[in-house]
């Protein structure tokens, strides 16, 4: 390689990796302004925030283009320091790749399982209704990542409370499978799967 050449390199070389380490302090940004809704523990701030770390990369990804394409509903919700967001507004501005980047860090964390309050005698009831309906899509009793359905097991109730009602309004899509189970479903029958998604700890 002549001197010519091997300087083109080393100029290319080191322009990939300046960009390379801007997308990596742009994906740190954005992380931090996520934590500070959804805590930097990987759990959430409170109850009616998910806990998003451990989600697929392909689940995550995925409901955060349904946010920023306003497929799916944004509720309002406090951030650390008690201003109001939402995720469209969290996500309008962001790229597909900023996106995936996120996803990525996420996935890449280990899902804690949020410590909460539960009914034994509900959470009984919840498991055979989540065995006889919802194990075929949502295994391993709502656990298994690899199932990119987003994780029941363990997260906070008050968040799938409202993912229910969601579902229930019509106010989110779902698949027309899940939409014959749902609403087959009672409001007790529900009240039991919280319990038994909220056990698993």
């Amino acid at each position: 390689m002549d001197k010519r050449n091997a300087f083109i390199t080393v100029i290319t070389t080191a322009a990939w990796l300046c960009l390379a380490g801007t997308a990596l302090a742009d994906t740190a940004e954005i992380v931090k302004t996520c934590d500070s809704c959804h805590g930097a523990d990987n759990l959430g701030a409170e109850s009616s925030l998910p806990t998003i770390s451990g989600l697929s990369e392909f689940y995550h990804s995925d409901q955060l283009y349904f946010y920023r394409d306003g497929d799916r509903p944004c509720a309002d919700a406090p951030d650390a320091s008690g201003n109001m967001t939402n995720m469209c507004a969290q996500t309008a501005d962001l790229s597909d790749d900023e996106i995936d980047a996120v996803a990525a860090h996420y996935a890449a964390l280990p899902f804690v399982a949020a410590q909460q309050e539960f009914d034994a005698t509900l959470a009984a009831a919840g498991q055979q209704i989540h065995e006889r309906d919802c194990e075929v899509c949502h295994t391993n009793g709502g656990s298994n990542v690899e199932d990119d359905a987003g994780i029941l097991a363990g997260q906070w109730m008050g968040y799938l409370e409202a993912t229910f009602a969601e579902y229930g309004s019509g106010e989110r899509e779902q698949p027309e499978p899940m939409k014959k189970k749902l609403t087959a479903l009672s409001g007790d029958d529900i009240k039991a799967l919280l319990h038994y998604y909220a056990s698993q700890q």
